[in-house]
Parts: structure tokens; C-alpha cells; sequence
């Protein structure tokens, strides 16, 4: 399922730390407002995309879940806002953002809150053959569900 499709009008809190544009300040957003957060796991899609999972201990009565995923760019500038009430599976998130890609599927439960920034547009076009990359071609290999990785050099006998 395309959770997009059933995103609701952005409110509340999550729409707040939508307004922070740069993880750390979202970060110190996250700290002020409930004290701590855990890092659960980050996740990276080729050169440009990473997910970044947070445990958000006390925040599911203003964020219906205590599970946030902040999805940035390269550069730590956020391009979406999620909040769960439970880790979902990656390769399911992805399935649900890109659900033509083959190399992705799974079910998951949608987001029980999103909010997209000016930074967001379709993560799938990263994904594709011909996405751009800041490695040469002869210093990359593709990763599973597509984007770009550093390739690994080859050991030493």
C-alpha cells in the first residue's frame, strides 16, 4: 500500500517538527519537547536518501506513535516526517513508497501521522538505472532497490 495515499491533512506536532529543515535542529526540537529520544537505526538508499528511526519515549499522545522516521538527504536536510506506532520492516517502507520496484516488498501498517517538507519529492527517482551519482562508474555498484553505493575495493591477497 502507497501510504501517500492515505496521508491525512497535515496538524499538531508533526507538522511542527516538519518546520525544522535540518535534522539536528529537528533533533533539538525532538529533545526540547520530550526530553530525550533513542536511536533505533539509520537507514541509507543509495548516495542521497536516509532514513533516521527514533524511539520517542512519551510522545505518542502528541505524535500517535513513539516511532519517528526522518527521512533526509545528503545533506541532513529534512524531507519527510513519519511517526509509527512500531518499526517498520525498511524494505516494506520502501515497497510503500515505491511500489513498482521489485526488489522491495512487505506489508506494513500506514504511518499513523506524516508531514513532507519543501526538501521532499519522489525518493524513487533515485532508485532508478540512469540516477545520478557522485561516484564514478567505475567506483559504485548499485544497491538493492536501486541507487548508488561506494564499491568495495578489492582485498589484498
Amino acid at each position: 500500500m502507497n501510504y501517500s495515499s492515505t496521508m491525512q491533512p497535515v496538524r499538531g506536532a508533526i507538522h511542527d517538527l516538519s518546520r525544522f529543515l535540518m535534522f539536528g535542529s529537528l533533533l533539538e526540537e525532538v529533545r526540547r519537547r520530550w526530553s530525550r529520544y533513542e536511536l533505533v537505526d539509520h537507514w541509507k538508499q543509495g548516495e542521497f536518501h536516509h532514513d533516521i528511526v527514533l524511539r520517542v519515549h512519551g510522545a505518542a499522545a502528541d505524535l500517535g506513535g513513539e516511532v519517528l522516521i526522518v527521512a533526509t538527504n545528503c545533506n541532513g536536510g529534512v524531507k519527510e516526517v513519519l511517526s509509527f506506532t512500531a518499526v517498520p520492516d525498511r524494505h516494506a517502507l520502501w515497497h510503500a513508497r515505491c511500489p513498482d520496484n521489485v526488489d522491495f516488498s512487505g506489508d506494513m501498517s500506514p504511518p499513523v501521522a506524516t508531514a513532507r517538507t519543501e526538501h521532499w519529492f519522489d525518493p524513487c527517482v533515485l532508485l532508478t538505472a540512469d540516477a545520478r551519482s557522485e561516484l564514478r562508474p567505475e567506483f559504485r555498484v548499485r544497491q538493492c532497490g536501486g541507487g548508488w553505493m561506494q564499491r568495495k575495493p578489492a582485498s589484498a591477497t
